[in-house]
C-alpha cells in the first residue's frame, strides 16, 4: 500500500506539471505582464518552470513596453527583450544620475561622468556650443558656480539603445510654469561602462540653466 500510494503521488506530481507546463506558455505573457522588473527576476530564480516562463521573450517585451515607450514596438533586439530591457534600465539610471549631479553641483563627479575625448559636445540652454573634453566641463563649473542646486523635475523620458550607443530624449522642468527644456543626451559604452558624449538642452525663454 506504501508504495501504491508513493505511485500515486508521483503520478499526480508528473500530471500537476505536465499541466503547468501545458498552461504557462498560453498564459505567460498576460500573467507576467502584472509583475515589475524586481518580480519577474526574483520569479526566475524559483525553480526550472517558473525560470522558463520568466525568461519568456514577449514576457520582456511585454514589460519593456509597459515601463518605457511602445515606440520600439518594431524593434528586435538581437540578443533578446530581457536584455534589451536591463541596458535599457542601465541608461534611464544612468539619466536619473545625471540630473542628480547637477542638483549637487557636483563637478568631480561631472568629470568622472563625461567619455574624456574631444569629440563630447554639450549645448546648454544659452545656446552655447562647448567642444571636446576640457571645454564642457569648464562650462559645467560655470554653470554650477552660476546657480546652485537645480531641482530639475524630468518627463517623457525615451530612451533608445544599440550596442555601444544610447540616447535618451526628455522634458526637464526648473518650473512648471516656465515650460520645459528640451534634452537629448546621448552616452556610449567604452571599458565595461557608459559615458555621456552629448548633451543638448534648448528651452522657448533663453536663460542660463544646463
Amino acid at each position: 500500500m506504501v508504495v501504491a500510494a508513493g505511485e500515486k503521488a508521483a503520478v499526480e506530481r508528473q500530471c500537476g506539471a505536465s499541466m503547468m507546463e501545458q498552461l504557462v506558455p498560453e498564459i505567460t505573457t498576460h500573467a507576467l505582464s502584472y509583475l515589475d522588473y524586481p518580480s519577474l527576476c526574483r520569479l526566475s530564480m524559483t525553480n526550472s518552470l517558473m525560470r522558463k516562463a520568466a525568461n519568456d521573450d514577449n514576457a520582456w517585451k511585454a514589460l519593456y513596453h509597459k515601463d518605457f515607450t511602445l515606440e520600439q514596438v518594431s524593434v528586435t533586439p538581437v540578443n533578446g527583450w530581457k536584455a534589451y530591457y536591463a541596458a535599457t534600465r542601465a541608461i534611464v539610471n544612468l539619466n536619473a544620475e545625471f540630473f542628480s549631479i547637477i542638483r549637487e553641483s557636483s563637478l568631480q563627479e561631472m568629470s568622472r561622468f563625461w567619455l574624456n575625448a574631444d569629440y563630447v559636445k554639450c549645448i546648454h540652454a544659452s545656446g552655447e556650443l562647448f567642444s571636446g573634453y576640457n571645454a564642457v566641463i569648464q562650462s559645467w563649473q560655470h554653470a554650477f558656480n552660476w546657480e546652485q542646486g537645480v531641482d530639475f523635475q524630468v518627463r517623457d523620458v525615451r530612451v533608445r539603445v544599440l550596442t555601444d550607443t544610447a540616447w535618451v530624449t526628455m522634458k526637464s522642468y526648473v518650473e512648471l510654469e516656465t515650460g520645459p527644456f528640451h534634452v537629448t543626451n546621448v552616452f556610449e559604452f567604452h571599458n565595461g561602462r557608459w559615458y555621456m558624449v552629448h548633451h543638448h538642452s534648448s528651452a522657448d525663454q533663453q536663460i542660463m540653466h544646463p
